[in-house]
């Protein structure tokens, strides 16, 4: 028999009996076990029972007891008898993951737990996951410091924020303004929150490539390799032949990389699509574009010893030039990357191996350029990267979660991705991919009868990237920039079927959901707020996705030189602002301003479309306040 729990075991077994948690349980634990042990303490406060500490393990209820004999150190042992419960781990991080799992079995079993003793390690030592804040959204410090334990309740133990300009750096303060950007002291707290659940935090600054935000900046556009010319319209890539680039980057990690604990650094180094194409071509043409880019990242090598760091690398750029594979110093950690299952990039995992460099899978939750997310890509993608990761030898798993194209997608959405990833970091064997979406709405939302799960699986089985794009485009094809993605890709077919599921989708209220607390037959408990604003999120994602098929469908209605009902623009006009103003408001329950105002003057220019194709003039007025134009962008 397998375990109700979201993140597997590496070995169970069941014994004789049940343990029926006494009205008065005594705990037994070392200071160091404190914060798990009273996240114990307050569910089982939540079933009424109250648990108070013992320094005294004989007699204890519960007991968290170091053994040196457990040679993981993140692995423990868990036993369940009829007379209590025994914890045993030869750090405090295994004593942690110790009570993140009796608090699983809390949760599914409530007052009376099946007796078991469970023996269970990680797969991969590093378990990340990886956030973008540098798209446009910046989370608030209050969202990243719930966001943490959380991602601690699933066994991650590292968390990445991708950072190109989001950081004010003293010595360049320009690079970051009208960003919201984080400062040393936001690092410094979320760095301590991190320690406490026994989470690395590991920077992560863009180096190389994805330097578009820094360069477009007059003081700073003289660096690019293709000033105003970059690919995509961006200017992305800095010049690594011009010595003021590196000095550049020498300041920016002087006022960054000291804030990190963590050995390892992350200097991206991704996507330098431009690179040897503008200034640095005479160089590229005596040498290679690939040693061309070697020589940059021997230079931020260096650039990481001086700060006793473990450079971390994405590996695109050194697989498309395989030949210098061999030519990079063997500390350096390969974040291999690829987002679609059998994708060429991850299967290319075993030619890093044997090159003798130490390397992390990285899979994506596919919550990027989407409402929905694409689930079972996502899935797909975690569950064969994490199994040619264990078969290779990788280190670890490092989950990404990006915000490309203004960061629309919700990070509640992303939840599910984030736990995925991490149950496939810990023990990916024994993952059921069947039942976890289900798994995951209980566990995490307390959705008993499978709602909210058939409503997940309904909101992430869109396969495309086109509707995030339809809702901003505009309908005609010669006006504004086109995105590559938008409703000149859209399929009428898949638009109308789409549209009729969110508009039939209905997510359990807030109300049916919450933890088990209580005796039998008792209502749940609350949601947490971090958890209703989830569900906000997923509701409004719906609603988003199908005002995207809607105007989809008019674009290619009108395209093909079709008239467009007024009652359908007006209706679309009207969708549009109403989904403005809630979006507006979740941005700013979990976010920084940074740069919200660019997200709303896209939708808003398609609203105002709307209303101009059906002859109706829009006034400012005619907007809710927080929807009204304020001058000039928040830059």
């Amino acid at each position: 028999m397998s375990l109700p729990l979201l993140i597997p075991v590496r070995k169970h077994r069941l014994l004789p009996g049940r343990l029926a948690w006494p009205g008065w349980t005594t705990v037994f634990r070392q200071d160091e076990d404190a914060l798990p042990a009273r996240a114990l303490q307050a569910q089982l406060a939540g079933l009424g029972i109250h648990a108070e500490w013992t320094g005294l393990a004989g007699g204890a209820t519960v007991r968290a007891l170091r053994d040196k004999s457990i040679a993981s150190p993140e692995g423990y042992r868990l036993m369940v008898k009829p007379g209590g419960v025994e914890l045993r781990a030869s750090t405090a991080a295994g004593i942690y993951y110790a009570f993140a799992t009796l608090r699983d079995l809390v949760e599914h079993y409530g007052r009376r737990l099946p007796c078991l003793a469970i023996e269970d390690e990680p797969d991969f030592a590093r378990r990340g996951v990886y956030h973008d804040i540098s798209r446009d959204k910046v989370p608030s410090l209050r969202t990243l410091q719930e966001l943490i334990p959380r991602l601690a309740r699933w066994k991650i133990n590292e968390f990445q924020l991708y950072i190109e300009n989001v950081f004010h750096f003293p010595s360049h303060p320009d690079i970051g303004a009208g960003y919201s950007p984080l400062t040393a002291d936001d690092i410094r707290l979320v760095q301590e929150t991190c320690r406490q659940h026994h989470i690395r935090l590991v920077g992560s600054l863009a180096s190389f490539g994805h330097l578009e935000r820094m360069l477009m900046l007059p003081a700073y556009s003289h660096l690019a390799e293709l000033p105003g010319k970059g690919q995509m319209g961006h200017l992305g890539t800095i010049c690594p032949t011009d010595p003021a680039s590196l000095a550049l980057i020498r300041a920016l990690y002087a006022d960054f990389v000291p804030l990190f604990d963590a050995v390892d650094f992350n200097i991206c180094g991704d996507e330098t699509w431009d690179l040897g194409k503008g200034r640095s071509q005479a160089r590229a043409n005596r040498i290679g574009v690939g040693r061309l880019y070697l020589e940059w990242i021997l230079k931020l090598h260096r650039l990481c010893q001086r700060y006793g760091k473990r450079m971390n690398m994405w590996a695109d750029i050194a697989l498309q030039h395989p030949e210098i594979l061999p030519l990079l110093p063997r500390d350096i950690v390969m974040l291999n990357w690829d987002y679609e299952p059998g994708g060429p990039r991850m299967t290319r995992t075993g030619e890093i191996a044997a090159a003798g460099l130490p390397q992390v899978a990285c899979p994506g939750t596919h919550g990027w350029q989407s409402h929905g997310t694409r689930l079972q890509t996502a899935m797909g993608n975690v569950a064969q990267f994490a199994a040619h990761g264990r078969s290779c030898g990788c280190e670890g798993l490092l989950n990404t979660d990006w915000g490309d194209f203004g960061h629309r997608n919700f990070l509640g959405v992303s939840l599910h991705g984030f736990a995925h990833g991490a149950a496939h970091a810990w023990c990916g064997r024994n993952v059921e991919e069947a039942s976890f979406t289900r798994r995951f709405a209980r566990a995490v939302f307390g959705d008993r009868d499978g709602q909210l799960a058939r409503a997940i699986q309904t909101l992430g089985d869109c396969p495309t990237y086109c509707l995030y794009h339809c809702l901003g485009e505009t309908l005609s094809p010669w006006q504004g920039p086109r995105p590559r993605r938008g409703i000149a890709q859209a399929d009428p077919a898949l638009l109308a079927n789409r549209a009729e599921q969110m508009r039939h989708l209905r997510l359990p209220p807030a109300g049916k959901l919450g933890t088990l607390a209580g005796a039998a037959g008792k209502a749940p408990s609350a949601l947490a707020d971090f958890e209703r604003l989830a569900l906000e999120e997923f509701d409004l994602a719906r609603r988003t996705e199908e005002l995207a098929c809607r105007r989809a469908l008019a674009g290619l209605d009108y395209r093909a030189g079709k008239n467009l009902s007024r009652r359908v623009l007006l209706e679309q006009a009207s969708d549009m602002s109403q989904i403005m103003e809630e979006f507006t408001a979740l941005w700013h329950a979990r976010n920084r301003p940074s740069r919200l105002a660019d997200n709303l003057a896209l939708l808003r220019r398609a609203m105002s479309e709307a209303l101009r194709l059906a002859g109706t003039s829009q006034k400012k007025s005619s907007l809710p306040d927080s929807l009204k134009p304020r001058g000039a962008s928040s830059r």
